[in-house]
């Protein structure tokens, strides 16, 4: 074992950063960008973390890891035991070492960064969750006692997954009913390649169906079966179908070829493997000069893949600053390398297109920032005479999903919000008896951490209603 280090030498370790491929040419693959920490640097990052009596971490944590734990085995190098404690706290920590936004988070609450650098609080969960996983040091499952109760789980994204894991390690017999044909929800259609591997999550979801979690694929809940059909089969019913619809600008010219939501293109890329079409089933519009309208994760993503599927140029069109901006940092920063143009202050107000009726540009307006809106950020307004136009023979719409009703058209009783979004109490059940709700669908399009933070939290819930019902 390494000897321990003192305060002051902790204090003085700087923050370690994470290996990455070379950003000319991580723009032509779809191989993961990050390499991941070694076995050295790992120890030496955590290190960083000075063991807070009050960790803040933790209650920054919407699925509550117990951060100084996991992080005080690995400066120890007993990666078995840091591995057994995180993943007894988090379903997903591959995932979410990889996609949450530790920055807003764990990390924004970690007192190293009062007067420095946080500790990698992320770069070291990915770490734990991929040494376990690559080695088979993944702790088995411990077999809990038989509940005899059923819970049927809506959506196998990241809040149905986390729950699912939740109520079987509660001994519940749990299945999740899945729309798509692959289990991951966003994970998998919504979240590049070079982001998240699929292989990741496949492998994550196989550990969840080890633990005894059924899922059933290509299973539409509001045409297979109905809401109301689950709940005579099964004692309790979480739904986190998320929110996958997609929202469009409103303006004339949406309607020209070459103009994509957000999902469909990402889904074609990411699920349906369409950067390697014709050796994929399903192609993907390839074009010279792309905009995505946007500035959140799914518009990088979008525009971050445009690049790497050939785009001469691939801009983000963002109607407030960068600082406003409310995709991850190391997202826009890894976008910037890779020659991604930002468009800032600008809002599109038609889509132009030719004769045959494909995009040729999209005509915008200069923006200013006002007062803050309801949400904290400045609001902003139009310059008037301030037209300009932008040329491009794509368009990606990223700006926002909403609830698709699809499932709740079928149950009129289920409560809705103005949004159509599924109203809940402080336990995440519905307003049916039984029935509980968590994530996007509840929420609104949201992070990945957050869903599974709902997962978690609404699984505990379910189990103390199904105790309830002995």
């Amino acid at each position: 074992m390494p000897s321990k280090p003192s305060m002051k030498e902790r204090l003085a370790i700087p923050r370690q950063a994470m290996p990455e491929q070379d950003a000319t040419d991580r723009n032509r693959n779809f191989q993961e960008v990050n390499f991941g920490f070694t076995e050295q640097i790992a120890m030496l990052e955590a290190q960083r973390c000075i063991q807070c009596k009050e960790p803040k971490c933790v209650a920054g944590c919407p699925v509550m890891v117990d951060i100084p734990r996991f992080i005080r085995f690995v400066a120890e190098g007993d990666f078995t035991a840091a591995a057994q404690s995180l993943l007894g706290d988090n379903a997903l920590p591959a995932v979410t070492g990889r996609v949450c936004p530790q920055e807003t988070q764990c990390e924004i609450e970690c007192i190293r960064g009062v007067r420095g650098a946080p500790v990698a609080i992320g770069h070291l969960e990915r770490f734990v969750a991929d040494w376990a996983r690559q080695r088979g040091a993944v702790p088995a499952a411990v077999s809990p006692a038989v509940s005899g109760r059923k819970v049927a789980v809506v959506g196998a994204g990241p809040a149905g997954l986390t729950a699912a894991g939740e109520l079987a390690k509660s001994g519940h017999d749990v299945t999740i009913y899945e729309a798509l044909h692959q289990p991951g929800g966003v994970l998998v259609y919504g979240i590049p390649e070079f982001r998240l591997p699929k292989r990741i999550v496949d492998q994550e979801v196989g550990r969840l169906q080890q633990a005894g979690v059924k899922i059933e694929c290509n299973v539409v809940i509001g045409r297979t079966y109905t809401l109301p059909e689950l709940r005579e089969r099964f004692d309790a019913v979480f739904i986190a179908n998320g929110a996958g619809l997609p929202v469009f600008m409103q303006v004339p010219g949406e309607n020209l070829k070459g103009v994509y939501s957000a999902n469909e293109y990402l889904t074609r890329v990411n699920l349906m493997a369409a950067y390697e079409f014709p050796q994929a089933d399903t192609p993907v519009l390839l074009r010279r000069r792309v905009a995505v309208i946007g500035g959140g994760n799914v518009a990088m993503d979008s525009a971050r893949t445009a690049k790497r599927l050939g785009a001469d140029s691939s801009m983000i069109v963002y109607r407030r600053t960068r600082q406003e901006m409310p995709a991850r940092a190391e997202e826009v920063h890894h976008a910037e390398q890779e020659g991604i143009r930002f468009e800032l202050l600008a809002a599109p107000v038609e889509v132009l297109g030719d004769a045959q009726h494909w995009v040729t540009g999209l005509k915008c307006v200069r923006m200013h920032l006002g007062e803050p809106d309801a949400s904290g950020r400045r609001s902003p307004t139009a310059i008037p005479n301030s037209e300009f136009t932008l040329e491009c023979d794509l368009v990606v719409v990223a700006v926002g999903t909403r609830a698709n009703p699809l499932l709740t058209a079928t149950c009129p009783d289920l409560k809705l919000n103005r949004r159509g979004n599924i109203e809940v109490d402080t336990d995440g059940m519905t307003s049916l008896p039984g029935v509980f709700a968590g994530g996007d669908i509840v929420r609104g399009a949201a992070t990945v951490i957050l869903a599974m933070g709902d997962g978690k939290r609404t699984a505990r819930a379910i189990d103390r209603y199904l105790a309830t019902k002995r």
